[in-house]
């Protein structure tokens, strides 16, 4: 009786449903667990077939399982875990793992039936199936984005592809076109220049003032021409990266005096430009052409931008901690707001007027500086003038 009352217990505290039949197919017991499953009260399926709590087509063939396998020992009525449908009362169907074992009980056959919803692992696996489908969804058309994507940017690198060949040719063009125009054009300016020179010689002691101011006029337009070609002619070349530094060994006071001497020709009435030099050494290593060309430039600005009766200070310096050179005007200055752009490629202040240039030359020259290594920097007030100082390292 303990054994029996001990069973008992275990059945009805189970967690999975447990169900008992006879030979026939009718429910003999069904535990609580079970009958909340299928929403039965025990009397409402005692003694009722099995059938009762299955959906078709298995409802009208269980009997036939039943029998078969009684006859022959082999059926679908007894097996481990298989996965089955069941029918509750409201008529709603649910999953579950159901296992029958045959057990002989005071001389007959009973069957019981192990009972494991399935109902959470299904909906579990709905849920991951539908989120796996939304996945491959969303995998499909990010997929298909990106490969919209990349034909887009093969498109695009394509049309780049073209756009900077033909830029890379429109450039071939524009720099054999500056080179040639600027060796065409300096044939004839020194044509005109020798002409200015030989008119100025044979008028002799006989030329007027007319004469002498229409051939300065000539001069100074062809000396204008001139440096605009070099300038053209110059930046170019930076831009086809053809200028390559070469440094030498030299004397910066010799080249400061000849520069200077060279431009106080070009000064206006009464400009004058004061060289100084400051330092025991005068050898620099630097390359000759790309430094003249800078000086000259500020020069010649300081002189442009400056009026008659002025000083121009040049001044070069040698010390251990390397080159500086600077070069001083009491000019028109340059505005706070244009001073951010002055060393950019065709870019002249407001306040130059009708003064000629190009916008190149103090571009060129910071350029210049920065292939030998160096700086270049300024300060400036609106008629007060500019100072332009170059620096480089110990070398």
């Amino acid at each position: 009786m303990e054994s029996a009352a001990l069973l008992n217990a275990i059945i009805e505290n189970a967690i999975d449903g447990i169900i008992t039949i006879n030979d026939r197919g009718l429910i003999e017991s069904i535990n609580p667990p079970a009958c909340r499953l299928f929403q039965y009260k025990p009397a409402e399926v005692t003694g009722k077939n099995i059938s009762i709590l299955m959906p078709p087509p298995h409802r009208e063939q269980h009997d036939e399982y039943i029998r078969r396998y009684q006859q022959t020992g082999r059926g679908h009525i007894i097996g481990i875990g298989r996965e089955v449908t069941g029918l509750r009362k409201d008529g709603t169907l649910f999953p579950f793992r159901l296992a029958v074992s045959e057990v002989k009980y005071s001389g007959r056959i009973i069957y019981t039936g192990f009972i494991h919803d399935l109902s959470r692992e299904k909906e579990a696996e709905d849920r991951l199936k539908e989120y796996a489908a939304h996945l491959k969804d969303e995998v499909e058309e990010r997929t298909q984005s990106l490969m919209l994507s990349v034909k887009e940017l093969e498109k695009a690198k394509d049309e780049v592809s073209i756009s900077l060949e033909k830029e890379k040719e429109l450039g071939q063009l524009k720099s054999r076109f500056v080179s040639m125009a600027s060796h065409e054009f300096r044939t004839p300016l020194s044509a005109v220049q020798l002409s200015a020179s030989l008119i100025e010689k044979y008028a002799g002691q006989s030329q007027s003032k007319n004469i002498s101011k229409h051939v300065g006029k000539i001069k100074n337009a062809v000396g204008n021409l001139t440096t605009i070609l070099n300038d053209f002619l110059s930046h170019e070349k930076l831009e086809a990266g053809r200028v390559e530094p070469s440094p030498t060994v030299f004397d910066l006071v010799k080249l400061a005096e000849e520069i200077t001497e060279e431009m106080q020709l070009m000064a206006k009435k009464d400009q004058n430009i004061i060289y100084l030099h400051t330092g025991s050494n005068s050898k620099v290593n630097l390359d000759l052409n790309l430094l003249k060309n800078c000086i000259i430039n500020l020069i010649a600005n300081a002189i442009k931008y400056s009026g008659e009766n002025t000083f121009i200070e040049f001044n070069t310096e040698l010390s251990k901690s390397g080159c500086t050179i600077t070069v001083k005007d009491n000019g028109i200055g340059i505005p706070d707001t244009d001073q951010k752009h002055l060393f950019e490629a065709f870019f002249r202040a407001h306040n130059t007027g009708n003064i000629p240039g190009t916008g190149l030359g103090l571009h060129i020259v910071a350029r210049y500086v920065r292939l030998m290594n160096g700086n270049v920097t300024f300060k400036s007030s609106i008629n007060k003038g500019t100072l332009f100082t170059i620096s480089f390292p110990e070398q």
